[in-house]
């Protein structure tokens, strides 16, 4: 049984022919959960992803949140594009697939320095203090994390053994990841100043 709520597109479903198996794409402001054996992917610039597990039934997810919290009072109760919003709802999905809140753990990915512009504001840095942050406050632990790299991430996720692949995209050979930030930032800017 999985979950992909909340969503402007439905869930970008494939085989994985490298890891022969199924999985799922996830772009910013997405989140899945799945109770399955089944890959969860995304590629990560300044976004950040928390791979959240329940160590004893399984059941995991992932989120692709583009910035902690909303200059727009209220926005991030509303958008997973928002960490607080994005780490509350796939929490709670998880907890009502079954998994309990006392055994669950997290790895955390991105936060990277990779787009000019809003570099300046350092919003990978701010994306990954928060999350940081929330898990504390939620008090489910931190086994993992990559945060604040120089380069693209690209996160594999396992949710039944919890394992996770890392691969570094060093030689980036076109600006797709950084474009796709920039265009999903603005939008999120836009829709602010409506």
């Amino acid at each position: 049984m999985a979950h992909f709520y909340d969503q402007p597109r439905e869930p970008n479903f494939y085989f994985d022919t490298h890891f022969k198996r199924d999985a799922v794409k996830i772009l910013p402001g997405e989140f899945y959960a799945t109770a399955r054996p089944m890959l969860i992917v995304t590629v990560l610039g300044s976004c950040v992803a928390a791979c959240i597990r329940d160590k004893t039934t399984a059941i995991g997810g992932m989120n692709h949140f583009m910035l902690p919290s909303s200059a727009a009072d209220g926005a991030e109760k509303q958008s997973a594009n928002y960490g607080v919003y994005a780490m509350d709802v796939l929490i709670k999905q998880m907890l009502e697939m079954g998994a309990q809140r006392q055994t669950l753990e997290a790895k955390l990915f991105g936060g990277g320095h990779v787009l000019t512009g809003i570099t300046t504001d350092k919003v990978g840095d701010r994306n990954a203090s928060f999350v940081r942050n929330y898990l504390e406050a939620e008090d489910i632990p931190i086994v993992a994390e990559d945060l604040t790299g120089s380069y693209p991430l690209k996160v594999y996720f396992f949710p039944e053994n919890g394992a996770v692949k890392v691969k570094r995209l060093v030689r980036l050979h076109n600006d797709t990841i950084i474009q796709r930030e920039q265009a999903h930032s603005k939008r999120l800017s836009d829709e602010e100043l409506d």
